[in-house]
């Protein structure tokens, strides 16, 4: 896939080129690279959120190519969930109250609050529920948002830069936390510079210049539970 922006002069910046990506489950694929090399670009045309200039993105087979951006905001909830790099919450709302949105146009809120419960408890912030963002770590937030994209058990994580800012104790804990999921059959998608989480991966992409330009795809070597 390839993603340009043509500005009001005609002029173009590409912001991706030529990436191919396939996710799987129990893989974490990490997307790496200098900063401005393309990589939020990358994980927002994975999650839908911006449409690629040529290429196609699929999910679960299904081709979002022609969906109106109703029906590919119905699949994204089915299919996966995402964290942006500042992990954004609603300032008026309370953890929990964050946690629980993607099941509002559900209606299923009442019926998931015990989940939503769990997984705050799950990643250490079982105590704040009650509490706003604007009380919250940088760690505590990503945590948070982390919950937030588990409620309706998604197949794929996609994840920006999920231990930028934070210092190596929450770093690692929230690395550990990706291990977690995909030893329980997530797939996972991250762009990240930390050296740390790129060594975690199964998978590893590095951009270059000009950004977006796939450098190479590398492949881990790591042994986990009995898979390669």
């Amino acid at each position: 896939m390839s993603v340009a922006f043509a500005d009001r002069a005609g002029a173009v910046t590409v912001l991706a080129d030529s990436v191919d990506v396939a996710l799987r489950p129990s893989r974490l694929h990490c997307v790496t690279g200098l900063g401005g090399s393309g990589k939020t670009s990358v994980l927002s045309v994975a999650a839908g959120l911006l449409q690629p200039t040529s290429g196609t993105v699929a999910w679960n087979g299904e081709e979002l190519d022609g969906l109106s951006q109703d029906a590919v905001a119905t699949r994204r909830s089915a299919h996966l969930g995402y964290v942006d790099q500042e992990s954004t919450l609603l300032g008026h709302l309370s953890v929990v109250e964050n946690v629980l949105l993607p099941a509002v146009p559900r209606r299923r809120a009442g019926e998931l609050a015990g989940r939503a419960a769990a997984l705050l408890a799950e990643y250490g912030v079982g105590e704040l529920a009650d509490a706003r963002p604007a009380e919250l770590t940088i760690g505590e937030r990503r945590r948070v948002a982390l919950a937030r994209a588990l409620l309706l058990e998604p197949p794929l994580l996609i994840l920006d830069e999920p231990t930028a800012g934070l210092d190596r104790p929450a770093a690692a804990r929230m690395i550990a936390a990706l291990e977690a999921l995909r030893e329980a059959g997530s797939a996972l998608f991250v762009a990240s510079s930390d050296q740390a989480l790129i060594d975690a991966a199964d998978v590893r992409t590095t951009l270059g210049t000009p950004p977006g330009a796939t450098l190479e795809t590398t492949q881990a070597t790591i042994r986990r539970s009995g898979i390669r």
